[in-house]
């Protein structure tokens, strides 16, 4: 694969993880979140609202190197083979975790919240194949 499209895929993974920020704002909506954590102890509602914030954090760092460095993570080098092969790691997982652990059918309501959901699952299995790709691109290189 050229490394120009390489560097494109790359650029829109940056992109989609931003997007994820947006899809991942509209959950605490779309499953009452705030109601569903009220009866928790404070300790435990503090420490979910901290990792849900980490996870945002991740994934905006994750997007914006993604998209600042997309060039040096097509080029192949080994921190980029590295970090890419963390990142198709990372969202292999969560699309596992999305198909086979998550039951959100309670929650999608109506369609603007199926197709929501759905939209993100495409997004997780493109990550992945385009992390992989930059890896093995460096690889061959």
């Amino acid at each position: 694969m050229k490394t120009t499209t390489l560097t494109l895929l790359l650029q829109i993974a940056g992109l989609l993880h931003l997007g994820l920020i947006c899809a991942g704002a509209l959950m605490p909506r779309a499953v009452n979140l705030r109601a569903n954590l009220a009866p928790l102890p404070p300790f435990i509602r503090r420490l979910f609202w901290v990792y849900y914030t980490f996870i945002g954090l991740s994934l905006c760092g994750f997007g914006i190197l993604t998209v600042a460095f997309a060039g040096t993570l097509a080029s192949g080098g080994g921190l980029a083979r590295a970090l890419c092969l963390f990142l198709a790691l990372f969202w292999t997982i969560r699309l596992v975790a999305a198909l086979f652990i998550f039951d959100v059918r309670p929650y999608l309501t109506n369609n603007f919240w199926r197709v929501g959901y759905q939209a993100t699952n495409i997004v997780f299995a493109f990550m992945p194949v385009v992390y992989l790709l930059a890896a093995w691109q460096g690889r061959a290189s």
